[in-house]
């Protein structure tokens, strides 16, 4: 008797388990670019930001939106990195100077994450792509935290900073949900 129950319950696991991965991996492959954007943004910290972006992408893929989003996250570090230098070259304040030069390398850092984590993602290495992501947020926030005293900073760059934590927001949503982790 103890062993039919033992054999019922283990013939039942691959059903459980299926039901598990088509619970979570088949609606967001086979849901609306609506359901994926909505089911993706309402985990970032600016939601309508992440549904005007994703929507622009015109793909529900998992992978397609990783890649949307990292290059747009790496177009936004290398300008953002060259507005930083062009601004530590035409500050006259030394403090905005050193800041400004400080945060082109933390956006060259960004970048370089940025690359790295489109690797991992060619390779299907999710939790690269997040520690990656993770790491570009990071370098941003480090470049904002510059700008938390005065002299402040007028130029744009802190609204750059904004978009690119916003976008590496999303890559870790994405990366997360391949993982299986949300």
């Amino acid at each position: 008797m103890a062993n039919s129950i033992i054999l019922t319950a283990s013939s039942l696991l691959p059903f459980v388990l299926s039901l598990l991965f088509f619970h979570h991996v088949v609606p967001m492959h086979a849901a609306s670019q609506n359901n994926v954007v909505s089911i993706i943004c309402q985990r970032t910290g600016n939601p309508p930001f992440c549904s005007n972006l994703l929507k622009s992408a015109r793909t529900t893929d998992l992978k397609g939106l990783a890649t949307f989003t990292l290059n747009l996250a790496r177009t936004n570090a290398t300008k953002s990195r060259a507005l930083a230098q062009f601004l530590a070259l035409k500050a006259a304040d030394p403090k905005l100077k050193e800041r400004y030069a400080s945060c082109a390398e933390h956006y060259d850092d960004a970048a370089g994450d940025l690359d790295d984590a489109k690797n991992y993602l060619a390779t299907g290495d999710y939790n690269g792509v997040n520690i990656q992501a993770s790491g570009a947020m990071t370098e941003t926030d480090d470049c904002q935290d510059n700008f938390t005293q005065s002299p402040m900073d007028g130029s744009g760059l802190s609204k750059n900073g904004k978009a690119l934590e916003d976008i590496c927001s999303i890559i870790l949503v994405i990366a997360n949900i391949l993982l299986g982790r949300v």
